[in-house]
């Protein structure tokens, strides 16, 4: 089954700058070939679940590897079963609303 997930992970007890761990997050979704989008405030991924799934583990355990005592994460994810539906897809929905409002 396919998700679009949303991502935000957080290492506690690390100080105040998070990127290094936000940095190596990003590898390891980049590395698995799914599709990911950053934002300010975490990430995007598509994908097949067992793999989105496989890869949110392998963050947890990388931050924990680089020191962090504690993570929190926020994880957001939708599926559908009608029919296929990509990020962009969603996106480009709203942007053709938004259009037709500012016409």
């Amino acid at each position: 089954m396919n998700v679009i997930v949303d991502l935000c992970v957080v290492p506690l007890g690390v100080g105040v700058s998070v990127s290094r761990y936000v940095a190596a997050c990003e590898r390891i979704l980049h590395d698995t070939g799914l599709k990911i989008h950053l934002h300010a405030y975490g990430t995007n991924i598509e994908g097949e679940w067992d793999t989105v799934f496989a890869a949110v583990k392998k963050c947890h355990e990388e931050v924990h590897q680089m020191g962090a005592p504690r993570i929190t994460t926020t994880l957001r994810m939708g599926t559908r079963t009608d029919r296929k539906q990509t990020m962009e897809d969603k996106v480009s929905s709203v942007e053709k609303k938004l259009s037709a409002l500012n016409k």
